[in-house]
């Protein structure tokens, strides 16, 4: 993964946990076929792909909220 591109991902989400989880989920769809949701002109990995996604606020998360028994 790129510094770069981490730290300005960090920057839109600041959980490194839910940063960690957002970006695996989104490279494992790219890996899988989905069309990424920027353009880029340069060959990125789909952890790259995720990161600039993420930057570019084209992807966002929600936590489940807890189920009280």
């Amino acid at each position: 993964m790129r510094d770069d591109y981490l730290q300005a991902a960090q920057l839109v989400i600041t959980d490194p946990m839910i940063l960690i989880n957002v970006v695996s989920r989104r490279a494992k769809q790219l890996k899988s076929g989905y069309k990424p949701l920027i353009e880029s002109l340069e060959r990125l990995s789909a952890e790259d792909l995720a990161l600039r996604e993420i930057m570019e606020r084209k992807i966002t998360y929600q936590l489940d909220e807890e189920v009280e028994a």
